[in-house]
């Protein structure tokens, strides 16, 4: 059990870990078109490795790996084997865009992976390259039934709603958990003050929820086998995949939150909603041992607040979704 512990009684035992903040799209949610910090900015595999160990020996047993987009750095499965063998570890995961997942699925299985999520917001082709900058559905598509073949399951599909822009395909999205067994999760929109939708009028939850009621029947509420999140899960019936729900804004999940989060350049933030960091890369090049690092990832988790201010119209403003890794 891990003995990480904030000043909420709340047990740290998840870490999110951005390996680049670069990305070969520009979602209009996730990203700003300002530069990208220079490569020794970003912390090595040897230094992320070495956080994970101090991470590890305060009992957090669950690694993600996020970018911008992960399967954009070299050698990322590298990184995969390297995490799986440190001692405390029993899970690690993957969100990625999907481009290029379907020629990596294999080899980050044979690493060590477990599982990946797949951010797909919309099935619409003129659609997808509009939200994304990229014309690569085709490859998203290819990517998430490599993952499937590979044993990446169960592989999870993000859509974050976005009102007035992929809205109208909700009912698409959780058609596919009948016809494909796609397991499907909504989030809700998390506005940043650099992101082209800040603006954007929400999308809740309960009106999604509404919207698949409506067209496809009942959600049942269904227990997820797999995962580490907030989201709250359902089936449709007939259906052999799952529905989730985030709703980061009306339906706060901060009260059971076990994580914080490991930037590309080596900031520890104890909450993705709140721009609190502690550096964690300067210490570490400056020789601190593992221990050391504990105490700073135990520093950062005293930090966690009691939840995020998102329903009172807090923005958060130092960095992009892209430079975070959500």
């Amino acid at each position: 059990m891990s003995s990480l512990v904030d000043s909420f009684s709340r047990r740290i035992d998840y870490m999110r870990i951005s390996v680049t903040d670069r990305c070969d799209l520009r979602c209009i949610y996730c990203t700003s078109h300002s530069e990208t910090g220079t490569h020794e900015d970003v912390l090595t595999y040897e230094e992320i490795l070495r956080i994970v160990e101090a991470a590890a020996s305060l009992g957090v047993n669950k690694i993600r790996l996020t970018g911008g987009e992960p399967l954009v750095r070299a050698r990322v499965s590298q990184l995969v084997s390297m995490i799986a063998d440190v001692d405390g570890i029993e899970e690690g995961s993957l969100t990625t865009n999907g481009t290029m997942l379907a020629k990596y699925a294999r080899e980050l299985k044979q690493a060590g992976l477990r599982r990946v999520n797949v951010s797909l917001d919309s099935l619409k082709r003129e659609r997808f390259a509009a939200i994304t900058g990229g014309d690569r559905l085709p490859d998203v598509l290819k990517g998430i039934e490599a993952a499937k073949q590979a044993g990446l399951n169960p592989v999870k599909i993000n859509m974050v709603v976005l009102k007035g822009t992929n809205d109208d395909e909700v009912l698409d999205f959780a058609r596919k958990t009948v016809t494909d067994g796609w397991h499907v999760r909504y989030i809700e929109h998390m506005p940043f003050e650099h992101s082209a939708t800040q603006g954007n009028g929400l999308v809740s939850t309960a009106t999604i929820m509404s919207i698949i009621e409506a067209g496809l029947g009942r959600l049942e509420p269904h227990k997820s086998e797999a995962g580490n999140g907030p989201a709250r899960y359902y089936k449709l019936p007939g259906a052999e995949g799952t529905i989730g729900f985030i709703g980061a804004v009306t339906d706060c999940f901060c009260a059971g939150c076990n994580r914080f989060r490991l930037t590309a350049d080596g900031k520890l933030r104890p909450c993705l909603l709140d721009d609190d960091e502690v550096d964690i890369k300067g210490p570490l090049r400056r020789g601190a041992t593992v221990e050391e690092l504990a105490r700073l990832i135990t520093s950062a988790a005293s930090l966690k607040r009691a939840q995020h201010h998102l329903g009172e119209g807090y923005v958060p403003a130092a960095r992009t979704m892209r430079q975070i890794g959500g």
